[in-house]
């Protein structure tokens, strides 16, 4: 929850841009790239020279590693901070030569305008409060507690309401900033503020990251290896711990309740359920036992599709949460379902299907809660939910059957939210079966994919069609999505689609994923480890086939060797024979020794451990993966 980073002018939606040079301060709460201006931007810290809260920062050098960064300013100044868990520490250094050197600390500080209120006492040389932010594009309130401690410290001066000067001893040449936050309450931020000093957090910090690295383990190309922990990297960033250390902690309806499992917030659900979320399920099962539980609680206190009015932490949104309670039931992580089954039954009333997207979107959240009701042997609901989400058959039919329509490749045409006609016709995940039936038969679906994809219809900038590349797995031609996957990661594609225009205009051709500062495409957003997570499980070989299937598809790893190490001591490896950096179809494979003729493995198979061997080649296997293929089917 407490992320230390800078601010600059201009920023962007972490509030930090690697090219600007001029900074505002140091803030502490960051999102990773969601949507409308982003979120976060608690607490200003600015390091001034001479009283003056005007004094100009302007970058000369910076480092940064996993839970660490440094910045050096043109007038002498330096910073560096690192944070472990929700505590950091923040180091000041000042030029010798000036007497009066100090921090100006603006505790009303957000992006966007989004502060709301603010309380705080100061005791000696510590500030501690609370502070109220509305949460992404204003959707609802999110309350910080905090504790603030300064070394070398002389006093506090009052600049307004929220703002503070505060002044060092005349002979100091730095100052140390401890931080402690807390969603339950000031005692908790306060009892963070550790006997520790920068060095040792950052070893600390360290430790811990690499802890979470070496979970997979890749061997290949240096560039590759560089660009999947980047994106790995990314990909953890949120949800974070918020339950404190005797289990206390904020409820969503503003209440503090005591949990018997580690508590998460920070949720983007509706876009990275679609692939963060089954990137934690898979490799990190410890933390997401607690992750998913987190997610079902939300039902239990007020859960609303953007956030309410008391979260404990900055957070988007959480539609589909449905769907990822039902993907962990049948992953077999542990929930009490039953608890929250009037909660789930009132979500599903409030669904709307006022547009194409949203139709065929809730028409998703019924299936997951059709399954759901079938899990709590409620077989009149299970039912009536089954039929009412088989109508999307109708949805489909009325909007998205016919092409010819002038407005398909239209952005946001017929009020759909952020894609056209074209990419959100293929969002029936969990019943590609019935998709193929709608568009004619396989050899249709297939021709009409064919021609999404060699039309450019495909924005890997945005959510809405993220799982069509891997629709091939399902059809007897897979080799076509191992040679998507391969082109999207790795290679030069044509992306026709932004946010704020339609196909035709501007079009950018290049690499998707690059392991520099302008890491992806204009307007595409990470949303909170999404578009990351999409790379690292595909990099691996492995797709989800649908969130609430644990089922995963096979494709060719872009590197020679995979090793996931699991808590519980089992590994799973995946072996590249006949490797090639640029071969990327699948010849053959065997499983723990035998032959493996379909394309997908199930969840249960990998985290038992085992030795998956590809043999990959420059030209497709076209027999290879089509025995047994894996389609959902839902009727």
């Amino acid at each position: 929850m407490l992320s230390i980073g800078p601010q600059t002018t201009v920023h962007t939606h972490t509030g930090y841009e690697y090219y600007a040079k001029e900074f505002d301060g140091f803030t502490h709460t960051h999102l990773e790239g969601v949507g409308c201006t982003g979120s976060g931007g608690n607490i200003l810290i600015k390091p001034i020279l001479n009283k003056n809260v005007e004094t100009t920062l302007l970058k000369s050098k910076q480092y940064a590693s996993p839970g660490y960064y440094e910045v050096s300013f043109d007038n002498g100044i330096t910073a560096s901070m690192s944070v472990l868990d929700n505590f950091g520490v923040e180091y000041y250094t000042y030029p010798k030569d000036i007497a009066d050197k100090g921090l100006f600390i603006d505790l009303s500080f957000a992006l966007s305008n989004r502060f709301i209120a603010e309380t705080h006492t100061i005791e000696e040389n510590k500030i501690s409060g609370w502070i109220d932010t509305y949460t992404t594009c204003h959707g609802g309130i999110y309350r910080i507690y905090y504790a603030l401690q300064f070394s070398n410290f002389n006093a506090f001066e009052k600049l307004n309401e929220h703002q503070y000067y505060v002044s060092l001893k005349a002979d100091s040449k730095s100052t140390e900033v401890k931080v402690g936050f807390s969603s339950v309450g000031v005692k908790y931020a306060e009892e963070k503020l550790k006997d520790s000093n920068i060095d040792s957090v950052k070893r600390a910090s360290d430790q811990a990251w690499n802890s979470l690295f070496s979970r997979v383990t890749v061997q290949g190309e240096t560039e590759r290896e560089n660009l999947f922990y980047s994106l790995l990297y990314r990909g953890l960033q949120a949800p974070y711990k918020i339950s404190e250390g005797d289990s206390m902690y904020a409820a969503i309806d503003g209440s503090t309740k005591k949990a018997d499992f580690t508590v998460y917030h920070g949720w983007a659900i509706w876009d990275n359920y679609r692939e963060q979320l089954p990137m934690l399920s898979l490799l990190y099962p410890e933390k997401y036992k607690g992750i998913v539980k987190s997610i079902a609680n939300l039902y239990r206190y007020g859960k609303k599709d953007w956030a309410t009015k008391h979260e404990p932490s900055p957070t988007v949104r959480t539609e589909h949460a449905i769907a990822v309670l039902l993907d962990a039931y049948e992953k077999n992580y542990s929930l009490d379902l039953l608890s929250i089954k009037d909660s789930i039954i009132a979500e599903v009333n409030r669904l709307n299907f006022n547009s194409p997207d949203k139709a065929l979107e809730s028409s998703y959240d019924l299936y997951a809660a059709s399954k759901i009701m079938s899990i709590l042997k409620d077989d009149q609901l299970a039912t009536q939910y089954r039929n009412k989400a088989l109508e999307y058959k109708n949805y489909w039919e009325k909007d998205f059957a016919d092409l010819s329509r002038d407005d398909v490749d239209r952005m946001q045409a017929r009020g759909l939210y952020q894609g056209t006609i074209r990419q959100y016709r293929w969002f029936v995940p969990y019943d590609i079966q019935g998709l193929k039936n709608l568009i004619g038969g396989e050899a249709q679906f297939i021709k009409e994919l064919d021609q999404f994809f060699e039309e450019n219809n495909y924005n890997h900038a945005n959510q809405p069609d993220l799982q069509v590349p891997g629709l091939y797995n399902a059809t007897s031609q897979p080799w076509k999505s191992q040679k998507l996957f391969r082109n999207i990661m790795l290679d030069t594609v044509v992306q026709n689609y932004f946010n704020n225009n339609s196909k035709g205009i501007d079009p950018y051709v290049g690499r998707i994923y690059q392991n520099q500062p302008k890491a992806y495409l204009r307007t595409m957003d990470d949303d909170a480890g999404t578009m990351s997570s999409w790379f690292v499980l595909r990099s691996m070989g492995m797709s989800p086939a649908n969130i609430g299937t644990p089922v995963y598809y096979l494709t060719a790893p872009i590197f020679e060797k995979v090793s996931i190490h699991f808590p519980n001591d089992k590994k799973f490896e995946i072996v590249v024979e006949n490797y090639d950096k640029d071969h990327f179809y699948i010849q053959s494979a065997t499983l723990n020794g035998k032959e493996l003729n379909q394309n997908w493995l199930r969840h249960e198979d990998i985290v038992n451990g085992g030795e998956l061997i590809i043999t990959t080649s420059a030209v497709p296997n076209k027999n290879w993966g089509i025995e047994n293929t894996f389609v959902t089917e839902f009727n």
